[in-house]
């Protein structure tokens, strides 16, 4: 299917309704995907990247619809992560001359996936190419997310292709972003920066003032993954601004798992308490063995504070909470205090663990934890209580 956005430029890539997780299993997919490629037809035609491999033939089939491949003047490579550059194998063996612009490091990466020595040519920021009417200007932005990371803006119809910045994991062919449910919309853009962008907030907001500081008006944001923002789209820019910026709600988060239900006790009587402040803090819990781990993390990213709990098990923790933790610890998480809770009936050591884990990850422990032996009884539900109030208000301060 092509889509017509301007008089020069169509949407030419596939929509993903059955993916369930991404980058392996890192990422879910609750609501599909989409590997947006976009064919610019002017004096000069040029491609903007392509798609994820089980959809190559598809993909170039669909391609060779919309124009002779012959007449395709260049390829753009924004960013050469497989699920955007994997049809360039089977594309170049038709128009193997074809040259492909990308960054110095995105020729490292594609040379580095493909072991091919493609027809590249090689930009920097403020780099132009002419395509008649129009030209392309290029923005290097590297670990956005990955180091060959870069942003492609057409004059004339004032596009910002933007690669993986901007986008979401959201199957839809509306493709617009006025003509989707907004609150899908709104939760999906932020569970992909919480999960993909957010050890890279000090770049995101240095690179968005770079891209406005260059005073280009933009009619669109073309991203590889979601909808196009046409509506208002600068909306998104200010949002990855405010999420760059030690972003919180007012909300605290608990984490935990559980053995025998005595640290389920636990979490919920630190709730009760964090809801008896009653300073309109939004509490969440979430059982790490039963829950999507890209949810709780989003649920993580907008906390002020969280609270993480396992019961002891041969002196360490439950592998659902380790694991969580060694997520948490890789996004680099600022601004947010914690504490650790957990059951044992002998050792404890439990609590010492998560401490420390919460201290690897950037938080602010507040307290050395609480550990209850055995089936909490009324005295540990009452601590647990009451370190869900001291919670509450630690977040005030």
């Amino acid at each position: 299917m092509t889509i017509k956005i301007t008089d020069t430029v169509s949407w030419v890539g596939k929509v993903d309704w059955e993916i369930k997780t991404f980058h392996g299993e890192e990422y879910s997919t609750h609501k599909g995907s989409s590997y947006n490629s976009y064919l610019i037809q002017d004096e000069k035609n040029v491609l903007i990247d392509t798609v994820w491999k089980p959809f190559n033939q598809e993909f170039i089939a669909q391609l060779q619809e919309t124009i002779d491949l012959n007449k395709i003047d260049y390829i753009v490579a924004n960013h050469a992560e497989p699920d955007h550059s994997s049809a360039l194998p089977e594309l170049m063996k038709i128009i193997p001359d074809t040259p492909i612009i990308c960054t110095a490091n995105g020729v490292k990466s594609l040379r580095g996936l493909y072991h091919q020595d493609w027809n590249f040519k090689i930009v920097k920021t403020g780099d132009k190419v002419s395509v008649g009417s129009k030209e392309l200007i290029f923005v290097e932005a590297p670990m956005l997310h990955w180091p060959d990371s870069m942003f492609t803006y057409l004059t004339g119809d004032s596009i910002l292709f933007s690669n993986d910045a901007f986008g979401q994991h959201y199957a839809t062919e509306l493709l617009y972003n006025d003509l989707v449910n907004q609150a899908e919309l709104q939760y999906e853009c932020l569970k992909y920066y919480a999960n993909i962008l957010n050890p890279f907030n000090r770049l995101v907001d240095k690179k968005i003032k770079e891209v406005v500081g260059l005073g280009l008006p933009v009619s669109y944001i073309c991203p590889s993954h979601g909808v196009i923002w046409r509506d208002n789209p600068l909306q998104i820019v200010q949002q990855y601004q405010e999420w760059a910026n030690n972003y919180q709600e007012n909300q605290i988060t608990i984490l935990y798992d559980t053995m025998w239900d005595s640290t389920k006790k636990m979490a919920h009587a630190i709730a009760q308490g964090i809801i008896a402040a009653d300073i309109g803090i939004t509490v969440k819990l979430y059982n790490t063995a039963q829950r999507d781990k890209n949810d709780i993390i989003t649920e993580v990213f907008k906390s002020r504070a969280i609270l993480v709990g396992s019961p002891t098990v041969n002196k360490g923790i439950l592998s659902s909470v380790a694991g969580i933790m060694e997520e948490i610890k890789g996004l680099a998480f600022t601004n947010k205090k914690a504490v650790a809770f957990g059951s044992y009936g002998w050792g404890g050591e439990s609590v010492k663990i998560i401490s420390k884990l919460l201290e690897e990850s950037g938080f602010e422990v507040v307290n050395e934890g609480l550990k209850g032996q055995w089936n909490p009884d009324e005295k540990i539900e009452a601590d647990c209580y009451n370190l869900g109030r001291q919670m509450a208000e630690a977040t005030t301060d």
